[in-house]
């Protein structure tokens, strides 16, 4: 048994809560741009002062609405502005919020609704609204529905004028740091989602010890961050109480479609994302070099950052041969990639996934750098991360500071510390056996090195045992597999059977650009595609390169193309983009099947 722990950078307020952080704002930099929010497509600042002010104006409408101290109220929506100042007025009105996805499904809604015992819900839209109130006659506690593409937010506050100033002072200050703060449901991977209740205190220790341990990162009327995960999410609430903390200008865009065109006009300084988007970035960058006829370049450029980040790891440093094609490289293609990212950012968080070696050393090389991290719903998002200071690529990083992470003899990485949740809602079993000796188990294996960098090698529940007896943790290949710019998603099989193999369903986006430079027919699909010769063989470079990063008995010998990606809609992935494993087996039994026959 292995363990490592660092002291806390940030003392938790005995009797705060999250409400003191837009109070002080508001006192200490009134005039501080804290948010940044779209105005007729256009990005307009909301001082410390706005913010508060418009919070409170929201919290007395919901006051006004019937909201009672520890009443739970529903948020479904996507990420935006509003997300962000319903959160807060929840929290003024003394209530705790609980996010919903705004993907989920009518049957989701009625559940999460249902099991918190929701007594209102904020909708985004009329399509929203129509699901709950499919669902509604089954829903005894719901008392209200307010829209916020109906003016949700100016009905709030026009409801709430006759609520007094020191009413909802008195609700701001009822909280203290070890009362809810909201309840988060886990993405389900199997069985119903279940809801993490989080405290004030959890978010304090956090977001107080990763402002404070990465500080360069978010210096007050400087720096900013733009939130395009879904809001829903921990890892995006951790985005948002983070920049209230600070204080940094925080700007929430609903869809990433247009996401280079938001990084353009925002600007931020800060991203903080999944692995997939920093694939999408350095994927989309080598197809256009390809397409504009620089591939070689390109190829080149990339080899040099990544040689260049490795050698900044070494005792000696890059060499002067080295530096010099960096520098040449730099003006060529990597200010050209810092652009695509904002131009004044030098810093980004992932999360989620591992982000794999080569992508963080092609980053670092460029001049942004991705600082991994990990943590789970349970641990209020990063209970690891990389410091900017001593980043060890490869890895997800130290402990969050004051929090102690060991690994079982099993392999098991186990979790303590304040930003621990509290209990599993409704769900006493389920809390016994997370939190069992005081420790919670996050089911994930991992290793920690001597400097106490955590590494993690898969999941518990999710280790393959082949015929032949070996254990396969899949996410070390899988992951590999899924850089590859045609790969959206993998899922390697092989439990009880001879050998390894992998399903694959192929990113749409990049098949189109693939097919038409290799002269395929127009409007071709994974599905018409799916057995084409050049097709299997691209696929299996990616299947050859996650292949090199593990034992030949842990390796992918046979894998079938799938002819339509995994899809939330169809139970596939969960709205954190994790694959339910279970479901995806079921549903495609025929070609794992497949992969098998003689």
């Amino acid at each position: 048994m292995r363990e490592f722990s660092l002291p806390a950078l940030y003392e938790v307020p005995a009797d705060g809560n999250l409400t003191d952080l837009i109070r002080r704002n508001a006192s200490q930099h009134p005039d501080v741009a804290v948010m940044g929010r779209k105005v007729d497509g256009v990005w307009t600042d909301v001082t410390a002062t706005q913010f508060l002010a418009e919070v409170r104006g929201a919290a007395k409408g919901l006051i006004a609405a019937g909201v009672e101290p520890g009443d739970r109220v529903a948020l479904l929506s996507r990420t935006r502005y509003e997300w962000v100042l319903l959160d807060f007025a929840i929290w003024s009105a003394g209530g705790v919020t609980v996010p919903v996805y705004e993907t989920s499904s009518p049957e989701q809604i009625q559940w999460i609704l249902g099991d918190s015992g929701a007594t209102l819900v904020l909708v985004e839209s009329g399509a929203h609204q129509e699901s709950v109130e499919s669902v509604r006659a089954e829903l005894p506690d719901l008392k209200g529905i307010w829209q916020i593409e109906d003016d949700a937010v100016a009905q709030l506050t026009a409801t709430g004028l006759d609520v007094s100033d020191e009413l909802l002072d008195a609700r701001m200050s009822a909280a203290n740091a070890d009362d809810p703060a909201t309840i988060v449901y886990t993405s389900g991977t199997t069985g119903r989602p279940k809801g993490c209740v989080l405290t004030h205190r959890a978010f304090f220790a956090e977001c107080g010890n990763v402002v404070a341990r990465l500080k360069p990162l978010f210096r007050t009327g400087e720096c900013s961050v733009l939130l395009f995960l879904p809001a829903a999410h921990v890892f995006g609430r951790l985005v948002e109480v983070a920049s209230v903390m600070a204080p940094i200008r925080l700007g929430c865009v609903p869809d990433i479609k247009n996401l280079t065109d938001e990084l353009a006009s925002f600007r931020p300084t800060l991203i903080l994302g999944v692995p997939r988007v920093f694939e999408k970035v350095y994927n989309s960058a080598r197809a256009k070099a390809q397409a504009d006829g620089k591939g070689k370049i390109f190829d080149k450029a990339a080899h040099t950052a990544i040689a260049y980040s490795r050698a900044l790891s070494t005792p000696q440093g890059p060499s002067f041969g080295l530096r010099l094609k960096h520098k040449i490289f730099d003006k060529l293609v990597f200010s050209k990639l810092r652009a695509v990212l904002g131009g004044r950012g030098e810093y980004a968080i992932s999360g989620g996934a591992p982000l794999g070696e080569r992508l963080g050393h092609f980053f670092r090389g460029i001049g942004f750098t991705v600082l991994e991290g990990y943590g789970l719903t349970e641990s209020c998002a990063a209970t690891a991360f990389n410091p900017w200071d001593r980043q060890k690529i490869g890895t997800v990083g130290q402990p969050l500071p004051g929090s102690v992470v060991r690994i079982a003899d099993d392999g098991e990485v186990l979790l303590h510390g304040e930003h621990i949740f509290s209990r599993y809602w409704n769900n006493e079993a389920a809390t016994a056996e997370a939190l069992a000796d005081g420790w919670f188990h996050t089911g994930d294996i991992g290793t920690l090195d001597e400097d106490g960098y955590l590494a993690i090698t898969g999941r518990k529940k999710e280790i393959l045992v082949t015929a032949g007896g070996k254990n396969v943790a899949p996410a070390v290949i899988e992951d590999r597999i899924r850089a590859h710019a045609l790969v959206a998603e993998c899922m390697v099989v092989g439990d009880g059977r001879p050998f390894v193999g992998a399903l694959v369903t192929i990113d749409e986006e990049f098949l189109g650009r693939w097919a038409s430079e290799h002269g395929k027919p127009a409007g071709s699909t994974a599905a018409t595609l799916r057995d084409d010769t050049d097709l299997m063989a691209e696929v299996q470079r990616a299947i050859d390169d996650g292949n090199a990063a593990v034992s030949k008995a842990e390796s992918v010998r046979k894998f079938r193309i799938l002819p339509a990606q995994f899809t939330e809609e169809a139970g596939h992935i969960t709205p954190s983009l994790k694959l339910k494993r279970n479901v995806v087996a079921k549903d495609f039994a025929d070609e794992i099947e497949a992969i098998y026959r003689a």
